[in-house]
């Protein structure tokens, strides 16, 4: 009964706030499905006989009226002395939110604006005006020229033309929500052609600051002793870091589907943690656990939070926990859980944040068909992690690929031999890449002998993308079709695998 309102109530609050997301529902919804609920309670305890379902159902509209409170109390307001001066110039005062979004064009910040400057009338016989002040509270993104030095936290002055942000097409009929995706960092407004000036302070939080100086020492040490593309792949695989690899490469990589690699994920960090880990083993288990959990919460620090980090690191801090307190860790369960947590918290993650939706669907394939195809595949061997990495590719594409193809229509047609060649060196590519960096950042230059064991692990796997990308037919595009195709297909994958959970006597439904 436990595990049937459980996952109830996931499921029930999660839909609430996808269906919010998209229909503009009110509180009066709220109160009706609170309603349905005291009434299917109070049914409950009067027929005893229909009592479970009636519980279940109850759940059901509370958990929904739940999820559609949640995401009508989150919704994004604009602030209305901003609004009054769109598409024209204008001075803000606040502070950076965020790490700076550095790229090839410019640099993207992201601000927390406080006051919104205005200058003053010239008066008769002055030879200037004065300016004044008025409060104001909104995220706004900047655009600012390249290599603009500014840093999380610092106090800033930004003068820029303000625009609401707009949705783009991303090509085969298909459109980004650009400004559901910034509402998700509670941000509203776009500062275009702006130019950002420190001013003094600085509101950052204290571990945050530390985490991403150190996140850019260690890419520093890497760059000292790897070429490039290899110093970005090591900097994508071992610290999430955004720039990565380049626009040519990471096409490659997509074609090949491998992309995954080069973010911060679940597998980057359970090799993590199994690493340190196994450094720790000779030292009391509070220590080995403590070092463990700190080394996923200094990774989330350093990723910015991205939600594809935030749930592969909420994970396996669990996992960490259940091991240090003997506990049984139901993988399927923790997943359900901080999903909707992390909901809870963003609203806006679940229906416009591709990072979660992939990261959580490919953790859910992982957990429910990964042991399908094992069971189907013993006749592969299990040396080098080939059966096991076989089974989890063809797990996660499974899963992942329906939301792949309504996104932007990628189909790859070599991912797994791709991924088969490529994910074995993954381990040891994180290693090698962590002990170059370290050495950079100690010896510069001189380390790079130190580096070798990196540049070819990281090598060999670009080449491998490479090598894939190029083939012929190696993806092919799919025209953009309806959301209730792609709600239909997922309907169809998790009805199959529920139907086949509940008629094997030897399985268990976490």
């Amino acid at each position: 009964m436990r595990t049937e309102v459980l996952w109830t109530l996931v499921a029930g609050f999660l839909i609430g706030v996808f269906v919010r997301s998209f229909t503009p529902l009110g509180l009066s919804v709220v109160a009706f499905g609170l309603l349905l609920a005291t009434a299917m309670l109070a049914l409950a305890f009067l027929d005893v006989s229909r009592k479970k379902p009636l519980i279940i159902v109850s759940v059901v509209f509370l958990a929904f009226a739940g999820g559609v409170a949640r995401m009508h109390a989150a919704t994004l307001e604009g602030d209305a002395s901003l609004t009054e001066r769109l598409d024209s110039p204008v001075t803000l005062e606040g502070y950076v939110t965020a790490e700076p979004d550095v790229r090839d064009t410019g640099v993207r910040i992201s601000l927390h604006v406080e006051r919104l400057v205005v200058a003053s009338p010239v008066r008769s016989g002055a030879s200037n005006g004065a300016s004044s002040t008025t409060p104001v509270s909104a995220g706004v993104i900047a655009s600012v020229p390249p290599h603009t030095e500014v840093l999380y936290g610092d106090n800033v002055r930004a003068v820029g033309t303000l625009r609401l942000p707009e949705a783009f097409d991303t090509g085969f009929g298909r459109q980004f929500r650009y400004p559901e995706y910034l509402a998700k960092d509670g941000i509203g407004y776009q500062l275009a052609f702006a130019q950002i000036e420190k001013t003094e302070g600085n509101r950052g939080n204290v571990l945050k600051a530390v985490a991403i100086r150190v996140k850019h020492e260690y890419l520093s040490g890497e760059t000292a002793v790897l070429p490039e593309p290899e110093a970005g792949l090591a900097g994508g695989i071992t610290v999430g870091d955004k720039r990565s690899i380049g626009k040519e490469l990471s096409a490659d990589f997509q074609r090949a589907s491998l992309i995954h690699m080069v973010v911060l994920s679940g597998h980057n960090i359970t090799v993590v943690i199994n690493a340190i880990s196994y450094v720790l083993t000779s030292l009391p288990r509070v220590f080995q656990f403590g070092g463990s959990g700190l080394a996923v919460l200094f990774f989330m620090l350093m990723s910015g939070g991205a939600a594809s980090a935030v749930r592969a690191g909420a994970m396996a801090f669990v996992a960490v926990l259940a091991r240090a307190t003997g506990r049984t860790y139901l993988a399927g369960r923790i997943l359900g859980v901080v999903a909707s947590l992390m909901v809870l918290w963003n609203p806006y993650e679940l229906a416009f944040d591709p990072s979660f939706q992939l990261s959580t669907l490919a953790t859910l394939g992982l957990i429910s068909f990964t042991p399908v195809f094992t069971e189907r595949l013993l006749w592969l061997t299990e040396r080098f992690g080939v059966r096991e990495i076989v089974s989890s590719t063809f797990a996660t594409q499974l899963v992942v690929l329906p939301l792949l193809l309504y996104q932007n229509g990628l189909l790859s047609l070599v991912a797994l031999p791709a991924n088969l060649l490529a994910l074995v060196a993954v381990p040891l590519a994180m290693f090698a890449s962590f002990v170059a960096a370290v050495g950079g950042m100690i010896a510069g230059s001189y380390a790079v002998p130190l580096a070798f064991p990196a540049y070819l692990l990281l090598a060999y796997i670009i080449g491998v993308a490479k090598f894939f990308a190029a083939l012929p037919f190696a993806a092919v595009s799919i025209s953009a079709f309806s959301a209730w195709w792609l709600l239909l297909v997922y309907a169809v994958i998790f009805s199959w695998r529920y139907n086949r959970l509940t008629h094997s006597p030897s399985s268990v439904v976490e």
